[in-house]
């Protein structure tokens, strides 16, 4: 072995007595041999185990849990039945407490590791009251299995579904309509899809509810046009939920994981459902983006309102503005906000609920935010506050030069992924910004996901 290199100090199948010191951003615990890294699913911070190793790569190895030697004090027993096999949840074996610690830590750790930012207020992460039965949107791949038509959630890695009577972090009434559909497509025989054969009708069940409103949409997501006893099967649907308010068929024809295709069609009802959050109004249409926590998203917004410092006369620019939610929130505390969305439909859907709310000092932008917002600046727009609500891989490099040119007073930043948050306020730090306080929101308990609220101030 050349000099320099190091063995790896364990060995595939061998077993291992050790100490979880950490939990990684998707819910394993971490634990150290000889200086090499294990990550270990199921196992807790402060726990000690015996592991069997499963595969040793040279920087970092995966472990599973054989037996428990020292439980945390943080550990409950979860009380979803396929927890174990599910990959929905990743964290219902840690105390609420404990999540919203661990929520807290992971953000402070990527800024300091990744942001080098040491002294920032990181705020314990704001919970919910009741952590459960939060989601307003349920997804379900449907299946067969000896014969029977199934519908669940994808084990984890893989595509085998896990048939679900019920998921104790989706609403009651998502839980309802798909056991509902999966009766009534058994009863006249719809044959689910077959990825591997591309044979096969129903693909997926799709539903959403109006948290404030209780309206009920049923999205069933087929295969080809054709839907034997369509008729039937809506007036079913309408008998078995009297909450439902829209019936919608979309047409997916392509071998692809990609839930929805192109063609929707409304079957029965409306085109869209209404919610609200706080006082704004929203339409959900089958495909717009709509927050799936609508509790904590009141929570995340208000902060990012908070954050905004708005007194009636700032201009505001909302980038990845999507249908609109942050600039509606904004609106009512600012006096103009300009909204940029790269994609189409979304802003049709915000022009559609600003309208829906008579909101009027709000303009919305079709476009790359780094394109659209210089054409704003050369027409004499000069933003006293940016809003950032970017996806997973944070904002794009071009953005960020364009928000540190533009000097705007204020920056609130949301995100959902706090590496790429990390990331991105180091280089506005840079530019000439002073990160103040960074606020933690637990829009997804009982998983690894946490969102965030960054308040940003020019440094003069």
């Amino acid at each position: 072995m050349s000099q320099g290199k190091r063995e790896v100090p364990v060995k595939k199948n061998e077993t291992y007595n050790v100490t979880f010191e950490d939990l990684t951003h998707d819910g394993a615990a971490v634990a150290k041999i000889e200086g090499y890294t294990l990550f270990v699913p199921k196992a807790l911070p402060g726990e000690s185990g015996k592991v069997k190793v499963v595969k040793a790569n040279k920087g970092y190895g995966f472990g599973r849990l054989l037996e428990l030697t020292e439980e945390s004090s943080q550990r409950v027993d979860p009380p979803c039945p396929i927890f174990d096999r599910c990959g929905g949840c990743q964290v219902q074996h840690l105390s609420y407490e404990g999540q919203l610690e661990h929520k807290q830590k992971h953000v402070a750790d990527n800024l300091k590791r990744i942001g080098k930012l040491e002294d920032i207020a990181v705020h314990p992460t704001l919970g919910m009251e009741d952590p459960w039965r939060y989601r307003n949107k349920a997804q379900v791949p449907v299946g067969e299995a000896n014969g029977e038509l199934i519908a669940g959630f994808y084990a984890k890695r893989s595509h085998e579904i896990i048939d679900m009577p019920n998921c104790i972090i989706q609403h009651e009434s998502n839980d309802l309509v798909v056991q509902e559909v999966k009766d009534i497509a058994k009863k006249y025989g719809i044959r689910s899809y077959d990825e591997k054969k591309h044979k096969g009708t129903l693909r997926h069940i799709v539903s959403r509810h109006g948290r404030t409103t209780d309206e009920l949409m049923v999205v069933l997501v087929t295969r080809g046009k054709e839907l034997p006893n369509k008729k039937n099967i809506v007036q079913e649907i309408r008998e078995r939920l009297p909450n439902v308010k829209s019936i919608i068929q979309n047409i997916n024809p392509k071998r692809t994981n990609v839930i929805f295709g192109d063609q929707t069609t409304t079957l029965w009802g409306e085109d869209v459902i209404y919610d609200y959050i706080g006082d704004i109004k929203f339409a959900i249409s089958p495909r717009s983006f709509y927050q799936v926590n609508p509790t904590q998203t009141k929570v995340l917004y208000e902060k990012a309102l908070e954050y905004a410092r708005l007194t009636g006369k700032e201009t505001v620019i909302d980038a990845y503005c999507g249908i609109g939610t942050i600039s509606l929130f904004l609106a009512q505390k600012a006096k103009q906000v300009l909204g940029v969305e790269i994609v189409p439909e979304a802003i049709d859907d915000a022009k559609n609920n600003a309208k829906l709310n008579g909101i009027e000092n709000v303009d919305f932008a079709v476009g790359e935010a780094e394109n659209v917002i210089p054409w704003w600046q050369s027409q004499g727009v000069q933003p006293d506050v940016m809003v950032v609500d970017p996806p997973r891989k944070g904002c794009d490099e071009s953005l960020l030069q364009t928000m540190i040119q533009l000097k705007p007073e204020r920056i609130v930043y949301v995100s959902c992924n706090p590496s790429t948050l990390a990331r991105d306020l180091r280089i506005l730090e840079d530019g000439g910004f002073r990160t103040k306080q960074v606020q933690p929101v637990d829009m997804f308990p009982q998983t690894n996901h946490v969102e965030a609220v960054a308040e940003l101030v020019l440094d003069v």
